[in-house]
Parts: structure tokens; C-alpha cells; sequence
């Protein structure tokens, strides 16, 4: 599971960047892990589509 978080992350650039966060299941301890990363909005379907 991944939610997408609504975040102000623009540069001079023009390109546009997105918050997401992914949640993992740890296999040591079975407790869930959160991940953040910053990604570019036209990366953000690959990122979430790769485990």
C-alpha cells in the first residue's frame, strides 16, 4: 500500500515533484515500516509499481 501525499515541492526548474510514502511490512519483527521519498510526478506510477 502507497499513499501519495500533497506536497508544494516545485523548483525554478518547472518540474514538479511529489511526496510518497510507502508502507512495508518488516520480515524481521512483522511491525509495518514507513518509506518517504521524493520522486518527479512523471516517475511517481513506476515507483509505485516496483516492490
Amino acid at each position: 500500500m502507497a499513499k501519495k501525499v500533497v506536497a508544494t515541492l516545485r523548483t525554478t526548474s518547472g518540474k514538479d515533484y511529489a511526496k510518497v510514502i510507502r508502507m512495508n511490512r518488516s520480515e524481521k519483527t512483522g511491525a509495518y515500516v514507513f518509506k518517504e521519498t521524493i520522486v518527479a510526478n512523471d516517475l511517481v506510477k513506476d515507483f509505485l509499481a516496483k516492490n
